[in-house]
């Protein structure tokens, strides 16, 4: 297809915003950038699509998420409200994963989805529990991606706080999901796979021996760092050493390794993180929710630290997450210097791409550029003030709205077109999702009772 009329926001390092110029898609891939009379007398054939006016750009992407946690949208927790951190896990999200099965996993994945497609996220990075439908539930998940279109890279976390038999079961789903992975992808170019860990919190000295020994040395972990003071206490207490510096030591670290949150990491992780070129996502909106303070990716990126932006499973709407980024730090640091619009670029859009290009391995992701993967978005935005490449930051945080993404492709193909979801059924899946989430909050209830 040949698209014109568009402005096209390439995202390239320094950005551009190109006003006279069309984009020619070819086997998923941004094959030409040129003036559209001269595209067309080169392509006749291709069909054309009328952007009318709107611009285009590279889709969001998501680092760290977790489709799971979709069916606690509205549950209340039984009793009084969680007080801390270690509450919230206990109350919520343990008692929530447990109550999981198969089908549940599947429909939590697909109204994620929904919500990314119609929101502009086209790329994202999943960290999946149900401790009682383990084996598996990377597959539901798998096949909910297929079902949307879009790209995601998948793994589950092993934990010990339902023993050995648990944390066992765990690390063969991971195992059985890498080599399909590697050996049979089922979506060449769409579907990743890493090896998911909880935090240090739940996990043995065995069971992390027990992992690193399992994994392939092309293969990366996804695990949560001192998202809490509580993770940091414990391995002080198990091992006599902070997070980072138990999990560099048990070779989890490394350039294809995710460390999420690191919000209580002191400098000599900081440190540790930079050197083993460790990624580490930053997700303010679940700081904020979850109280356990704000992380300093500030300081981190200027240590040499790779952060990107994920969500920690609210809404894929993703620039909601870069807008809570930019004022979070402002109020946290109190001082509204901080967290300028374009180090919340830097995060969102450069490294995030620089991770998903390394998961992904198709080649120039998130970008507007010839021979780039054609995941784009079209926006329906209309400034009233001037725009250009040196205030589009600030323009994307005070000025755009999820609401106005019109249209999501993923590798040329469009997903959602003029508002119309083409590869998800939004009423059937909501539907279905509702009557699976009222039995998911029935057993979630029952375990408080028991």
């Amino acid at each position: 297809m040949i698209i014109k009329n568009c402005k096209i926001v390439t995202w390239q390092n320094p950005n551009q915003i190109l006003y006279d110029q069309a984009l020619w898609i070819e086997n998923g891939v941004i094959k030409k950038i040129g003036r559209y009379e001269d595209l067309k007398r080169t392509a006749p054939s291709e069909e054309v699509i009328d952007a009318a006016g709107q611009y285009v750009m590279p889709g969001n992407i998501c680092a760290h998420t977790h489709f799971y946690g979709a069916f606690a949208r509205g549950m209340g927790i039984p009793g009084t409200p969680a007080k801390d951190f270690p509450e919230i896990l206990e109350k919520l999200w343990w008692s929530l994963d447990k109550s999981l099965n198969l089908e549940d996993v599947r429909y939590s994945a697909l109204v994620c989805l929904i919500d990314a497609i119609k929101h502009g996220t086209t790329t994202l990075i999943d960290h999946h529990a149900s401790p009682n439908a383990i084996g598996g539930s990377l597959d539901e998940i798998a096949q909910a991606v297929a079902q949307a279109g879009v790209r995601a890279s998948l793994c589950y976390e092993v934990t010990d706080r339902e023993g050995e038999k648990g944390a066992d079961e765990g690390i063969r789903e991971n195992i059985r999901f890498i080599e399909l992975v590697k050996k049979n992808n089922p979506l060449p170019g769409k579907l990743a796979a890493m090896f998911g860990l909880h935090a240090s919190l739940s996990l043995s000295e065995e069971t992390l021996r027990k992992c690193r020994e399992a994994v392939p040395d092309e293969v990366g972990f996804h695990i949560h760092v001192a998202e809490d003071p509580a993770d940091e206490y414990d391995s002080l207490y198990k091992c006599g050493e902070r997070v980072v510096d138990r999990l560099y030591r048990h070779g989890i670290l490394g350039e294809r390794s995710i460390a999420v949150h690191a919000v209580h990491v002191d400098i000599r992780e900081v440190e540790l993180l930079a050197q083993t070129q460790t990624w580490v996502t930053h997700q303010p909106r679940s700081n904020m929710n979850n109280a356990v303070g704000m992380s300093q990716p500030e300081g981190m990126l200027r240590a040499g630290v790779k952060v990107c932006l994920g969500n920690d499973g609210f809404s894929n709407a993703m620039w909601e997450e870069w807008k809570t980024a930019y004022l979070a730090h402002k109020l946290w640091n109190r001082d509204p210097r901080r967290m300028p619009a374009t180090t919340v670029v830097e995060m969102a859009v450069y490294n995030n791409r620089e991770l998903a290009e390394q998961q992904f391995n198709t080649g120039p992701l998130g970008i507007i550029s010839e021979g780039a993967q054609a995941d784009l978005i079209f926006v329906d935005y209309h400034p009233f003030t001037e725009m250009n490449e040196g205030n589009l930051p600030w323009h994307i945080i005070f000025g755009f709205h999820e609401s106005m993404v019109t249209s999501t492709m993923v590798a040329g193909k469009f997903l959602m077109r003029n508002r119309e979801l083409l590869t998800l059924d939004e009423e059937k899946i909501a539907f279905e999702a509702r009557h699976l989430s009222s039995q998911t909050w029935q057993r979630f209830r029952q375990q408080f009772q028991e």
